[in-house]
């Protein structure tokens, strides 16, 4: 018997997979992998911002340089937010004494106290890696492994279109990424409100389900009828790879990647990638104008409208889509009481995902390796299905 289970109730079981802290079995297991920080777009050379991961409150800054950096969100002399002072060079300096800090963590200046004192100050720093407009953090044990298993040729399209967006909503993170492996929620949330391109693509039909773990994750199946078949590669902890339809008829399918963040126990941030092949000039240039217009979209500032209001937003593709999910992820509460809920046949997804996350924390508790997730050696082409439904 595992760990797990001895001597633990279900309560308990269920409670270990919201938990994100440092000294919890899932915060020691998500500190093993990559996860996006901010968006590239948000971070131009000599701006600081402040982020919260996994419970920890941090300052991610781009030096002058152009690079990226990680360290922490406090200054330890005084205790104020260090996003807020100044960037030098590579350099981040406190606003409220001017203790300077580089990117490893190292203090390289404290004015008021000396060069002895400076050289005894350390606050902590991450490695970072910059990837498909958005960057990536590494905060678990060192050396850091190899930043492969995120990637995919989609994301990386030599002349393609790539946007990147991020939404925090106010609930737990395994909320989100259980939503990741529920297909048959497709059918009727993303039919909510007004159906956009996905729901008239997807359908309302009930699928036949097939959930296959693998080297990077879990490929889920949702097969609705010839010709929608629906296919996504989930990528272990918290990385989702779908296609949905473009913008207008007759655009090009979006390959999306989505990460869910924990930044706490309480909050989440949805990251996503879209990566769309180009067509012509004037294709690609309405698309950029539509990503513009409706990209910024937080279905969290509207949440009054959406929970209580049952008001949509009429933008059927970015927005529709997030403010369903929304609906469906927060409605179930900050953190969902798990104790409650009564699972079937549809649900088979989820209980893989959790017997997955239970058994890998088995495996961080008892000192024995984690699974070696790694990135799929074939390119995923995932199945573009029932195009006419949204044709015209």
């Amino acid at each position: 018997m595992s760990q797990v289970d001895a001597g633990m109730t279900i309560a308990d079981r269920l409670a270990l997979l919201h938990q994100t802290g440092g000294n919890t079995d899932m915060g020691k297991l998500l500190r093993t992998f990559w996860h996006p920080v901010t968006l590239s777009r948000e971070l131009p050379p000599g701006r600081a911002r402040a982020c919260k991961f996994l419970g920890e409150a941090l300052t991610v800054y781009r030096g002058e340089s152009g690079k990226p950096f990680l360290v922490a969100g406090h200054c330890p002399h005084r205790l104020t937010v260090l996003h807020t002072g100044w960037v030098e060079g590579d350099e981040l300096r406190c606003m409220y004494h001017g203790w300077k800090f580089n990117g490893g963590g190292r203090c390289t200046e404290a004015p008021a106290e000396g060069d002895a004192t400076a050289a005894k100050i350390r606050i902590v720093s991450y490695p970072v890696h910059e990837y498909a407009g958005m960057i990536f953090a590494y905060l678990g044990p060192l050396p850091a492994p190899e930043f492969s298993l995120l990637r995919k040729d989609v994301f990386e399209r030599p002349d393609g279109l790539l946007f990147a967006r991020r939404e925090q909503w106010p609930c737990n993170w395994f909320q989100q990424v259980e939503n990741s492996m529920d297909a048959v929620h497709v059918s009727f949330a993303h039919r909510a409100g007004i159906v956009g391109n996905f729901g008239k693509a997807v359908t309302g039909a009930v699928p036949l389900l097939e959930y296959i773990e693998n080297d990077a994750g879990i490929r889920q199946i949702a097969t609705r009828g010839p010709g929608n078949v629906r296919v996504s590669d989930w990528t272990y902890p918290n990385a989702n790879h779908i296609v949905v339809p473009g913008v207008h008829a007759g655009d090009p399918w979006i390959d999306v990647g989505h990460w869910i963040i924990a930044n706490d126990d309480h909050t989440s941030t949805r990251m996503m990638i879209y990566s769309i092949p180009s067509t012509t000039p004037e294709a690609d240039e309405r698309i950029r104008r539509y990503f513009a217009e409706f990209g910024d979209y937080n279905p969290a500032d509207h949440h009054d409208e959406l929970i209580h209001e049952g008001k949509y937003p009429e933008d059927i593709l970015l927005q529709l889509t997030s403010a369903q999910d929304y609906v469906a992820g927060v409605g179930q509460g900050v953190i969902a009481d798990r104790t409650r809920e009564r699972l079937g046949k549809s649900d088979v997804g989820i209980a893989l995902l959790r017997r997955i996350c239970w058994r890998e924390m088995d495996a961080i508790r008892e000192g024995r390796p984690t699974k070696a997730w790694t990135r799929l050696r074939q390119s995923s082409e995932l199945p573009i299905q029932n195009p006419e439904a949204i044709a015209g």
